[in-house]
């Protein structure tokens, strides 16, 4: 690759990453200005929650089932009888890293995609430009309240998984590894910390926000017709999940650092 390629390319994505911190910003400063629409908010937290409840605790179910089932296998390969740890391993990786991520990246496809299309198709109809006729700041109707509701509703969503990947790891160690219930509490409560839990929290709070930005900017950039509007809900859920998948990195090693 030239050098002018890859100056190019780097001030293009630079000037992406400029265009959503400025979107971000604008979202927060209008989030602090009345009118206060919470009808509008509380609507779009069932939307993102309450009915993401189904698949994100399905999904996470099974995740710690299969966790407890690899865990305890390997652990009884190394050394007899040690799957008695196995309540510990499965609520640690539970905590830290899975259910934040995989709530995440559920989130970005459920909830991603769909607020691409519904502000998508408001802009290729004009119905936003509908909205600057009437005095109404289109960022503070539609931006606004989605940002809010996956911002409050992603740790929720989070701690939820974190208790039924869990549930799902105790079922395995029950009824495969012979492991029981008391022992399997024990054990979580003698090796697991507050930081865990607290760790993937915080990671969900950004996940939630970089979720609602890129989703609602991907929105409200649809030019195109019908064919945009698809284009933008891929955008929004590629770009999303790479978002919670990068900073992921970022925001363990920061974490580690100040604990």
């Amino acid at each position: 690759m030239k050098f002018s390629d890859a100056r190019e390319a780097a001030l293009t994505l630079f000037e992406g990453l400029g265009r959503y911190g400025l979107f971000f910003r604008d979202t927060i400063m209008w989030m602090f200005r009345p009118p206060f629409d919470a009808k509008n908010i509380i609507i779009q937290m069932v939307e993102i929650g309450y009915k993401s409840i189904p698949v994100t605790a399905i999904t996470l179910f099974f995740t710690g089932m299969v966790m407890a089932f690899q865990l305890g296998r390997v652990m009884d390969s190394l050394m007899s009888g040690s799957s008695i740890f196995v309540g510990s391993g499965v609520t640690i990786s539970m905590f830290r890293e899975l259910c934040p991520v995989l709530t995440g990246l559920l989130l970005a496809g459920r909830v991603g995609s769909s607020i691409a299309a519904e502000i998508g198709t408001m802009k290729v109809t004009e119905q936003i430009d509908a909205l600057r006729t009437l005095a109404a700041e289109p960022v503070q109707y539609l931006s606004v309240p989605r940002f809010i509701a996956c911002l409050v509703m992603t740790p929720v969503l989070t701690f939820i998984t974190d208790v039924v990947g869990v549930l799902g790891g105790a079922f395995i160690a029950f009824f495969s590894l012979g492991i029981t219930a008391d022992k399997y509490v024990d054990n979580i409560l003698q090796y697991t910390s507050l930081s865990d839990l607290t760790t993937g929290l915080v990671k969900s709070v950004f996940f939630g926000m970089e979720i609602a930005i890129i989703s609602c900017y991907e929105g409200f950039h649809t030019t195109g017709g019908a064919e945009g509007v698809g284009r933008s809900t891929i955008q929004a859920v590629v770009k999303s999940s790479m978002a919670i998948l990068i900073s992921d990195y970022f925001l363990t090693y920061l974490i580690r650092f100040f604990e």
